[in-house]
């Protein structure tokens, strides 16, 4: 256990550095390193099988989530950068959109989310490599549509253990909001992503008798210490770095070596 934690310590310090550093969601590199980490550590595998490793993934990764995008959307919320009108209704939306996306996993395969979780890296990553603008804005959806996108955006990204900002900064973006807005917004609907999706977690892994001691459902406790306690301390120091590195360029590289993990994950 104590490797563990020692493991996700520095895999926290590696996430919050990419997150500063490149603006990317911590899901993105929090999930495929605990699918790795997790059964090198002697979770899973003989011990407990390989159909609780995705979903605690997942829920550990949600999980950590929650405080960081906290963090964030206090700051953002300072700076009017949330307009509070738009985003409350979007928030309830995504928040159930995020609660069915766990109980979604829980009856998934542990193959057929791992290869959901791929496939949808793989779209994210090429969309961040092509460096996709929208040249013209477009009228806003109706209000149905906009808690439709909310709530698709809720289920997909509670099924891939991130805070959803990859989907809604784009989709909002398109449709003509400001991007301070669009960052704003998507940063207070991410942490009720978090919070409801690791809940639902929670509460579909509670009676799931092959997870781990310290468990907490589908939560893996000392893996979400390790993370929470360095990720937010590195963030900072990413964001310094991305004066002084070529951050588009490197965006690209990582975008490429998400595609290969991704593409790993479905292979394996």
């Amino acid at each position: 256990m104590l490797f563990i934690f020692i493991s996700c310590v520095l895999l926290g310090a590696l996430v919050g550095f990419l997150a500063g550093l490149l603006g990317i969601g911590g899901g993105l590199i929090v999930v495929p390193a605990l699918v790795y980490l997790l059964p090198q550590l002697g979770v899973g595998n003989e011990l407990l099988g390989n159909d609780v490793i995705m979903p605690m993934a997942l829920a550990t990764s949600l999980a950590a989530i929650v405080m960081t995008s906290s963090s964030a959307a206090l700051a953002h919320h300072k700076n009017n950068n949330i307009p509070w009108h738009m985003t409350k209704p979007l928030m309830f939306i995504v928040a159930v959109g995020a609660l069915l996306g766990a109980f979604i996993a829980d009856h998934l395969s542990a193959q057929a989310l791992t290869n959901f979780f791929a496939v949808a890296v793989i779209l994210l990553a090429s969309y961040m490599l092509a460096s996709i603008r929208s040249q013209r804005s477009r009228a806003m959806p109706s209000n149905i549509m906009l808690q439709f996108i909310s709530l698709i955006t809720g289920v997909i990204a509670s099924l891939m253990g991130m805070a959803g900002g990859a989907i809604l900064v784009p989709v909002l973006t398109y449709f003509g909001v400001p991007l301070r807005h669009c960052i704003g917004i998507a940063t207070a609907c991410g942490v009720m992503v978090a919070l409801f999706g690791s809940l639902g977690y929670i509460i579909a892994g509670f009676d799931n008798a092959l997870l781990p001691a310290w468990s907490l459902g589908y939560v893996y406790l000392p893996a979400l210490l390790g993370i929470a306690l360095t990720s937010s301390l590195f963030a900072p120091v990413g964001v310094k770095f991305a004066a002084k590195l070529p951050v588009q360029t490197l965006k690209k590289f990582f975008a490429v070596f998400l595609i290969l993990v991704a593409i790993k994950m479905i292979l394996t």
